[in-house]
Formats: structure tokens, C-alpha cells, sequence
């Protein structure tokens, strides 16, 4: 899986980037080719999805057990591998973290994305939720159904929810930080969750600037807890990776990942792929999520050929 944190770390906007040379991906799904000694419940030749701390993109991949998952019998490869991080992400926010319940309302940006797409999906499983998104208008209509209330990603989307939704709205998730985290938690009905899981606005072209990271960071408004309290308004933050890798919570993901698959073997949600690519071709994939040209995941696949270039 291609995620916008791969060009984060590509560019080095990370906490303690990794030194190089390096293998980047933090999901996959393969073939069990080997197992340790102490590994129970699996059997080589079993199809999987995983998570990895680095080195997804590989053709093998090293993992502790618990980070694996068995992959459905109607659940291709490609799919799999668009599913752990995108939903793992987005039922944790809306649920352990944002107790969606029946008739909240949700404001999500990039709704075209694969965490956007995941949310609206979720969303969806919960009767009378009400989603309200930006994305790029050339998405609109590819992603119309999946929700409710759609606004381009330049318009003025306080004023556009506020004339439907007077009040504001229950959750906001925001993966773009910058001057969003002001007008985010703007919109935050009383007893209303903002949830800050990444910063996409931070990058920019193709090196790290700091002109870019400086300006998006001093627009993030500073947050006096006192308003917070007088306004009863809830502000968190959600990192997977941390999670995962930092704060050993293996197995409440592992719990996380159940309820999925569950969902996902009731068609209750679908991962939804945009596009493969050749792992020689990554630089115009990560091009495309740059420019937010996908629908939906990127993924990469080591048995794809590169496409010829038509000359």
C-alpha cells in the first residue's frame, strides 16, 4: 500500500527519519513463505495482510505476528493490501476515539482519499450519519454517493456546513493541519471531537522545504485549553504507526482488524483501489498522491510490469 505517509518520510517531515538507505511501505499482503519457531495460528502458504515498521515494499517482508491478519477468501491481493492502514485509521477515530453514534454528523477532508473513503464506508454502517467532505470538484462525481453533503477542496467550507448544519458538526478528522485546525474546531458542536491524524499541507514539491513546514505550522491556531473548557470541546490526535510500533497496542488493533473483517465479510465495506503500479514506476504513483489525482489506494505490486511509454 502507497500512503501519504511514504512521501512524509520521503521527504523527511517525520519524527526521527530513518537513516538510508532504506526500504520504505508500512502494509502489504503476500504469501506466508516462512514462519518463527513460536508462531501459532498460521501455516506457510497462507494469504496475509500486515503491517510493517519500513520494508513493505519488498518482495519479502519481516513481521512480528501479531501485526498480521489472514486475508479473506473473496478479498484479492490488491485489495488487502489497501486495507489495514486506510481502515484500522479511520474505525479508530470514529469509534474509539470519536464515539460515532446514531445521527452525529462527520466532516472529513480529502473524502477521496483512502482514509476519506474508509470513513464515508464506515459512516455508512451507522443509522441517520451525516457526512460532509472536501475533496477536488474533478472527484465529485465519482464519490458523490458516498457522501452526503461534498464541497471542493478550495471553497469555503466553514460557511457551506454552517448553512446546513447551523450548529456545526460532531467530529471533524483533519489529515491536513495548517490554517484547517483553526477552522475545524470552529465547527465543533458542544461535546464535539477534532482529530488531527496527519499534515498532508506540509508538503509541497519534490524536497523538504522549510519555508513550507514553518508557514503550515504557524497557521495551526494555538489552542487555549480554557476555550476548550468553556466551549466543551474535545481537541486528540491519532497516529496508527505510534500505535503500532511505539506503543505496543498490537493487540487492540488485532481486536480492531476483527470487527473489519467482519464487516468486510457482510459487504458492509470495500476497500476501494485506485490504481497499480510497478515498483519501478513509484515515483509517478507518489506523483499522483501528491497532486491528488487518486480515488481511492495506490498500490504497489512487485509482479507488475512497468507500463511502456507510449512515444
Amino acid at each position: 500500500g502507497l500512503n501519504f505517509i511514504d512521501l512524509m518520510v520521503r521527504q523527511g517531515n517525520i519524527d526521527n527519519p530513518p537513516k538510508t538507505p532504506l526500504v520504505p511501505g508500512f502494509e502489504c499482503s503476500g504469501i506466508v513463505e516462512a514462519l518463527g519457531d513460536s508462531v501459532k495460528g498460521f501455516e506457510i502458504g497462507d494469504r496475509v495482510m500486515a503491517f510493517v515498521n519500513y520494508n513493505a515494499w519488498a518482495e519479502v517482508a519481516c513481521t512480528p505476528v501479531e501485526f498480521v491478519y489472514k486475508i479473506p477468501d473473496d478479498m484479492s491481493f490488491s485489495e488487502a493490501a489497501a486495507f489495514p492502514m486506510n481502515f484500522v485509521t479511520a474505525y479508530m477515530m470514529l469509534f474509539e476515539v470519536a464515539n460515532l453514534r446514531e445521527g452525529m454528523s462527520v466532516l472529513v477532508h480529502s473524502a477521496g482519499g483512502g482514509v476519506g473513503q474508509a470513513v464515508a464506508q464506515l459512516c455508512s454502517t451507522i443509522p441517520n450519519v451525516t457526512v460532509f467532505g472536501t475533496a477536488s470538484s474533478f472527484k465529485h462525481e465519482a464519490i458523490k454517493d458516498s457522501v452526503t453533503h461534498l464541497f471542493d477542496r478550495n471553497a469555503d467550507y466553514v460557511q457551506e456546513v454552517k448553512r446546513i448544519s447551523t450548529d456545526g458538526v460532531d467530529i471533524v478528522l483533519d489529515c491536513l493541519c495548517g490554517e484547517n485546525t483553526g477552522k475545524g474546531l470552529s465547527l465543533l458542536k458542544p461535546l464535539g471531537t477534532y482529530i488531527l491524524y496527519g499534515s498532508s499541507n506540509m508538503v509541497t514539491g519534490e524536497t523538504k522545504s522549510f519555508f513550507s513546514f514553518a508557514k503550515s505550522w504557524w497557521q495551526v491556531e494555538k489552542v487555549n485549553p480554557i476555550k476548550l473548557y468553556e466551549e466543551n470541546k474535545v481537541i486528540a490526535g491519532f497516529s496508527l504507526l505510534n500505535l503500532l510500533f511505539k506503543q505496543n497496542r498490537g493487540g487492540l488493533i488485532k481486536g480492531v482488524m476483527d470487527k473489519l473483517l467482519n464487516l468486510y465479510n457482510n459487504k458492509k465495506i470495500k476497500p476501494v483501489v485506485d490504481s497499480l503500479w510497478a515498483l519501478e514506476e513509484v515515483k509517478e504513483a507518489m506523483q499522483r498522491i501528491h497532486d491528488r489525482g487518486n480515488i481511492g489506494k495506490l498500490i504497489l505490486d512487485v509482479e507488475k510490469a512497468p507500463t511502456p511509454l507510449v512515444s
